[in-house]
């Protein structure tokens, strides 16, 4: 019998470990791979145009626009961590990665996620701002603000992601083994592990828990105020338009939440590790998806800007 290789810090790049992905649809792999092709390629370009739009037009340089912009740019980055090797399994079955490349795709995951959720709490204060104090918005909500704010997101997300992702790649894990996912996150890799590693699966709990706990209550005392100030509109019509775009974005957001909150809020992360990758669908193909047209496409000052680029590209013609 072959005697399982033990791998550490020093030896992680010599190992391929496998991504299993979802063998019990293995028979579908055509389907499903034009499927999530469709959805990345629509999402990537749905925040592309975002991005582009609002750094061409100076009439979207305003602070949510900003704040909108950089959430599409970490969103397509986000996406871009998993999607890519997801439709290789799609095609090819399992697909084997490195464990240092493992770790690198579970820290840029973790990093850019953090910060989508510190991203989502500004973008909620910012309307918050803008419906419940409009007359100290701008003073508020200044360049420099909206920098400060944009770059604390970034350094929280990244501080609190490397401190326990560090902390598990300096275990020994047994290799090659077969991941029961579709990319590298925390929960399979601490699977992996021979070492004892519950210091650094509680770690990995809090930190997540911080997250998630601090971003979620930010909007809901934003969106519970917009709420309040929306009721005291004189006209019906203004009130439905407010509660459809209020119901629309907090849909979305009950999605993000939900699926994270199963995914990652537990103490021992290697717990579910199947049902997962259900759950991880939802952050990296349904909202990524749903996304760019909620937040965005959806607005009239888009719909016009868009509209005057196409009359200026019909000129030049």
């Amino acid at each position: 019998m072959e005697k399982p290789l033990l791998v550490g810090a020093g030896n992680s790049t010599a190992v391929q470990e496998y991504l299993e992905g979802f063998p019990e649809v293995q028979h579908l792999g055509k389907v499903l791979f034009l499927l999530h092709l469709l959805a990345y390629l629509a999402s990537v370009m749905g925040n592309s145009l975002i991005i582009t739009i609002t750094w061409a037009d100076r009439r979207l340089h305003t602070p949510v626009y900003f704040f909108l912009s950089t959430f599409s740019f970490c969103e397509c980055s986000f996406i871009t961590t998993v999607i890519p090797i997801l439709l290789i399994i799609f095609v090819s079955g399992r697909q084997s990665i490195s464990f240092a490349a493992c770790f690198t795709q579970a820290f840029a995951f973790l990093f850019l996620g953090a910060t989508i959720f510190f991203l989502m709490a500004v973008l909620s204060l910012d309307r918050y701002l803008a419906i419940c104090k409009p007359l100290h918005y701008r003073t508020i909500m200044s360049p420099r603000t909206c920098v400060l704010l944009v770059t604390a997101c970034f350094s929280l997300g990244f501080l609190l992601m490397a401190v326990p992702v560090t902390m598990l790649s300096q275990l020994s894990f047994w290799g090659p083994k077969v991941i029961p996912h579709f990319f590298c996150d925390f929960g399979p890799l601490a699977n992996l592990s021979c070492s004892e590693n519950r210091p650094t699966e509680m770690l990995f709990f809090i930190l997540p828990f911080f997250v998630l706990f601090i971003s979620l209550l930010m909007t809901a005392i934003a969106y519970s105020n917009i709420a309040v100030t929306i009721v005291r509109l004189p006209s019906a019509k203004e009130r439905q338009k407010a509660f459809l775009t209020c119901s629309s974005h907090l849909a979305v957001l009950s999605l993000m939440y939900g699926s994270c909150i199963f995914i990652y809020m537990k103490p021992k992360q290697t717990s579910r590790l199947d049902s997962n990758r259900e759950a991880a669908l939802v952050n990296t193909v349904v909202t990524p998806l749903l996304n760019p047209v909620i937040y965005t496409l959806r607005n009239k000052h888009v719909h016009r800007v868009l509209r005057d680029a196409l009359s200026r590209v019909k000129l030049q013609k």
